[in-house]
């Protein structure tokens, strides 16, 4: 009889009907006496490189039953046999030893019992990725006891050559939390590096200590380890310097702590502080510091220049005819180059009416020092209405800049220094001179311009013909013409004349006139309104003739008298 036929058969006699799959629970045919078996709550568990898969049982008492799992690559269509997870009568399986070449793509699983040739449906598990369910386990510790520090030797979670943590070995911060074993409720806290030391305890105490370590920048927190405990050592003769103290200036760097005792020399050591990062024993990357061997005094001073560029730690030790110290606290500090930022030069130019163009430039200072090639720069430019108070500021790192939406004709004013990119000490230059400039006028000022223009060209020939009437009524009142008027010029003409003053009882003689005041005559002429031309000048003549001859007055004055009494006849 095939498995299938025998199946079947079982299925008849025993009255079962089928194997059913309900929201994650599956059922067994059950046997005579046999309570159904109900598998439910699958659950996948991932501690460092360690996976476990998990499930509940509603029922033990069913023997001969038996779990197997398959997994798969999501999207390859191929499913693997789960290794550690094939016919185990366990409610957990370890399948650590899986294959996983990345961690971060996603994984599928699914689960089925059996029962001899019998076997459930498959019950699939959500897929996830590996990395983001896993969780950080305990970190293993090695302890070194001294008299008043304890030295930590802490490996990162999982193995050497693990593939959960392989890019985060270096980025675990570890949190201790130490008390002394006689009494836990003086527990303190430190964050230390994978190789450390915790300072300030007491000799000849046991301290009991545990570690967990976290990924920061995940935001993920692992288990602690299991408890340490380890007893510091009796105080030893020759005690460690305290107080360690670094001061650098221009040119040398001064280290310094305190002593009680004198009659000793020391010595003073630097390591640069990512080694404090990486796992392991670094003794020997410690270096000796220059002048700080063999001195007798509780300081030394060294060149700055014997540091590069970084961050250091330092230590001192103790030694004299008893013995050598324990090595003091190690003291961490930084050394910088002295780097002088010279204020930059800046341009200002009018675009339009309502832009302006900044232009940043390094001085002639700072091209000859080259700064800008140790470190990069950055340029905070800072700009404003020559008569407001309110500013606008720019952080960029380019060096040309355009500030729109500006008034036409109106006087901006900007500044500018030079920041180190990145710096967290924010070193940065004084401020440039302030440089002011006026924007170029708008569209209504050019109308307005040519408005004036067109009107001055239209008004010049009004101008001119004012000008001239005034120059003549000017030369009419100041400076007259000698030419007499024509009414006096007409009157006086030869033909009248000769009628006029000549008689026929006497001979004609000829007689002449100088005529000085012709603008009496002509007023008169204009008032009285006389018709004839005879009769207006018998009346002038006979008032204030003002005619006079080239003669003296006496003879003028005959003449006239004569002239009078000719016409009246």
């Amino acid at each position: 009889m095939s498995g299938t036929a025998g199946r079947w058969t079982m299925l008849a006699l025993l009255g079962a009907t089928t194997l059913m799959l309900v929201a994650g629970r599956w059922v067994l045919p059950a046997a005579s006496g046999e309570a159904n078996l109900k598998p439910e709550n699958v659950e996948i568990h991932i501690i460092d490189d360690n996976f476990f898969l998990k499930w509940n049982s509603s029922s033990e008492s069913v023997r001969n039953v038996t779990f197997s799992a398959d997994y798969q690559i999501l999207g390859t269509d191929n499913w693997k046999k789960l290794p550690g997870c094939q016919n185990t009568a366990s409610t957990k399986c370890n399948f650590s030893s899986v294959e996983l070449k990345n961690v971060f793509e996603k994984i599928e699983l699914r689960i089925r019992a059996e029962e001899g040739n019998n076997t459930s449906i498959w019950y699939e598990v959500e897929p996830f990725v590996p990395f983001l369910e896993a969780q950080i386990g305990p970190p293993d510790v090695h302890l070194e006891a001294e008299d008043k520090a304890i030295i930590l030797s802490i490996s990162p979670p999982g193995t050497e050559d693990s593939i959960m943590w392989a890019t985060d070995r270096l980025n675990f911060r570890y949190s201790v939390v130490i008390w002394k074993n006689s009494s836990s409720l003086e527990e303190r806290t430190e964050t230390v590096y994978p190789e450390d030391k915790i300072y300030k305890l007491s000799p000849e105490i046991t301290y009991c200590l545990k570690v967990k370590a976290e990924l920061p920048l995940q935001s993920r927190v692992g288990y602690y380890s299991p408890v340490y405990c380890i007893n510091t050592t009796e105080r030893r003769n020759v005690p460690s310097p305290e107080n360690i103290q670094i001061n650098a200036d221009n040119q040398v760097c001064v280290l310094k702590w305190d002593y009680p005792y004198e009659n000793t020399t020391f010595r003073a050591q630097w390591l640069r502080a990512f080694f404090k990062k990486i796992p392991g024993k670094h003794s020997d990357k410690w270096k000796q510091i220059l002048n700080c061997e063999n001195v007798t005094t509780t300081r030394c001073v060294f060149p700055r220049d014997a540091f590069p560029n970084g961050i250091y730690y330092v230590r001192v030790q103790a030694s004299n005819g008893n013995g050598t110290s324990f090595w003091s606290e190690e003291k961490k500090f930084y050394i910088e180059m002295k780097t002088v930022i010279f204020p930059p030069v800046i341009s200002l130019k009018s675009i339009t009416d309502d832009s302006l163009h900044v232009s940043v430039g390094a001085s002639e200072e700072s091209e000859n020092m080259s700064v800008n090639q140790l470190y990069p720069l950055i340029y905070e430019v800072i700009f404003w209405e020559n008569t407001s108070n309110a500013e606008r500021k720019v952080l960029e790192k380019r060096t040309e800049f355009t500030f729109l939406d500006l008034k036409p004709l109106t006087v901006y004013c900007v500044k500018a220094r030079a920041l180190i990119e990145n710096n967290r000490r924010n070193k940065s230059s004084s401020f440039s001179d302030t440089v002011c400039e006026k924007t170029k006028p708008g569209d209504t000022s050019k109308t307005w311009l040519k408005a004036g223009i067109c009107t001055a060209l239209f008004s010049l020939p009004v101008v001119i013909y004012v000008v001239r009437l005034l120059l003549r009524g000017v030369n009419y009142v100041f400076f007259p013409s000698s030419k007499p008027p024509s009414s006096v010029d007409e009157y006086f003409s030869d033909q009248p004349l000769k009628n006029l003053l000549l008689s026929t009882s006497e001979e004609q003689t000829e007689r002449c006139f100088i005529i000085e005041n012709a603008s009496i005559i002509t007023e008169i002429e204009e008032t009285n309104e006389i018709d004839e031309v005879h009769k207006k000048y018998n009346s002038q003549t006979s008032q204030d003739s003002g005619n006079y001859s080239n003669e003296d007055e006496n003879s003028g004055s005959k003449i006239s008298e004569e002239f009078l009494q000719q016409d009246s006849v």
